[in-house]
């Protein structure tokens, strides 16, 4: 099955690359000319670029080489989405610039040429000479024959000319070029999003059993950090500096913390020791940290400051309960979420609000008598619209909604997965602002 995917995969990949040659190379280039050679060249180089990529963290490859690929690689994955989108967009465009060209042309070539300046155009009057005599011949000579007309050229089917070039050169010419320039401008803004760092949201969450003195709790709220590759140490730095400006109450990091080992990203993950909430900081596993070392993963973040709450509860002592669960995706490893042992002796009269990865498990929290759940894991879609597909998966992609008794409130992440680009889902941090109805 898995090989079956591959083949599926890599086939997509290879037709959708056969179809950005042939309009991006192809169809805009002269045969045989050096650019036509170097497009074909960057056409074949670039996707086994973005394969590597995607595979060389998992291959274990040396982390120098996996910085070194993800860059362009996963650039060209972003850059590959939009232009694709441009050019069929482009695909429309293209037969109205073409007729609209012809028409043009057909109107320049039915303009008739001004004749030549005649007396009446000047107002004077031309004297009329008088007629010559015209000898008569005795006879008549033979009329020569005539000669052969000579058939006029039939014109060739290629389209006329445009500025020295087939009016379908300049056609193509003129799409290709604007679905790049497209696709750069905003591969290029959504990665000026991910790298200036994410901004900082603000929600009010109003909570029926949240004591009064709790009326005002500030949970800064974050996930989908992803240090990897592409996001380093600066990018965890800016997320420190980001989160303890807002001065919260307490500090939930909930997963996907990292896309690698401790050993080749525990110095990018060093800043966040500087985390300061008067409550603490706590963690739960994402998804990715099983692809990580989950284990020493959770080790080191405990000696970073962060306390994990693996499928445990707490009592805070503003007067709610704060719990945390595994992610699903430690089901393989035998440590996904345990909603019994997490929440299923509390007292259901007190508030309790749930750290927990995916969206998706809110039905369990429904039950277990969550009030909130927080969660990441959808990036918001990342890069539109794939905010469409995270909506197949998930039952809310980015924001607070509430199911039966629970509220999830679902962070759109302070980082990136792949492509270090954000189209339409931009990163953030949430200040969550519990409010009692008591107050």
């Amino acid at each position: 099955m898995i090989a079956f995917f591959l083949v599926v995969v890599l086939g997509l990949l290879a037709l959708v690359h056969w179809y950005v040659w042939r309009r991006m190379v192809r169809d805009v280039t002269a045969p045989g000319g050096l650019a036509r050679r170097i497009g074909t060249g960057a056409v074949i180089a670039l996707p086994v670029l973005s394969v590597a990529a995607l595979v060389s963290g998992r291959a274990g490859v040396p982390f120098a080489v996996q910085q070194a690929v993800a860059w362009p690689g996963f650039l060209w994955l972003a850059t590959l989405l939009y232009l694709v989108l441009a050019l069929v967009v482009g695909e429309a465009v293209r037969p109205l610039l073409t007729r609209w060209l012809a028409r043009r042309a057909a109107g320049a070539g039915a303009a008739v040429p001004a004749a030549a300046e005649s007396p009446a155009r000047t107002g004077a009057a031309a004297p009329v000479p008088a007629p010559a005599p015209v000898p008569v011949p005795e006879r008549l000579p033979e009329p020569a024959p005539a000669p052969e007309p000579t058939p006029a050229p039939t014109p060739e089917p290629q389209s006329a000319p445009v500025g020295g070039v087939s009016r379908r050169l300049f056609v193509s010419r003129v799409v290709g070029g604007a679905a790049a320039a497209v696709a750069a401008g905003t591969v290029a803004n959504g990665a000026y999003g991910v790298l200036r760092g994410p901004r900082v949201k603000r929600v009010t969450v109003p909570l029926a059993k949240l004591p009064r003195a709790a009326h005002g709790y500030r949970i800064a709220v974050v996930s989908d950090i992803h240090l990897g590759p592409t996001l380093g140490r600066a990018h965890a730095q800016r997320i420190v500096d980001a989160i303890n400006a807002t001065q919260p109450d307490l500090i939930a990091v909930v997963g996907d913390l990292v896309d690698g080992t401790v050993e080749n990203l525990g110095p990018a993950a060093e800043p966040l020791a500087g985390l300061r909430a008067r409550h603490g900081s706590f963690f739960v596993t994402g998804n990715h940290e099983y692809f990580s070392g989950a284990d020493a993963w959770v080790d080191h973040v405990r000696e970073l400051g962060m306390r994990p709450l693996r499928n445990e509860r707490l009592e805070i002592a503003a007067g709610f309960d704060l719990a945390g669960v595994d992610d699903v995706a430690g089901e393989s490893e035998g440590q996904g979420p345990d909603f019994v042992r997490a929440l299923g002796d509390r007292d259901r009269s007190r508030a309790a609000v749930l750290l927990a990865h995916q969206p998706v498990v809110i039905d369990d929290a429904v039950a277990h008598g969550v009030d909130l759940q927080l969660s990441g894991h959808t990036h918001g879609g990342q890069l539109w619209p794939g905010n469409l597909l995270a909506g197949l998966a998930n039952p809310t992609v980015a924001g607070l909604e509430r199911y039966g008794d629970t509220q999830l409130y679902v962070s759109r992440g302070a980082g990136a997965w792949g492509p270090p680009v954000r189209v339409g889902a931009p990163s953030d941090i949430t200040l969550v602002q519990l409010a009692s109805k008591q107050a």
